[in-house]
């Protein structure tokens, strides 16, 4: 699957993209929406990436279940 990743400083950068980009409700899930061409975006919190590259394999773990069940992440 392609997709694109926009990485967002704050909060409101991630409200910012979520109401201009998403378009079909049902495919939201973990911080990835589409558009309204089709084209899946996944909204990382620059945040979430850069714990993602000093964690252990277990915090890694935790972290990806607790953001399954999100749609949209809030940083």
């Amino acid at each position: 699957m392609q997709s694109l990743i926009l990485y967002c400083e704050n909060h409101s950068e991630i409200d910012q993209a979520w109401l201009y980009l998403s378009a079909v409700q049902e495919s939201e899930q973990c911080g990835w929406l589409k558009d309204r061409f089709g084209v899946s975006w996944e909204i990382v919190p620059i945040e979430m990436e850069r714990m993602m590259e000093h964690e252990t394999a277990e915090q890694m773990k935790r972290l990806k279940e607790a953001f399954k069940s999100y749609e949209k992440i809030i940083s």
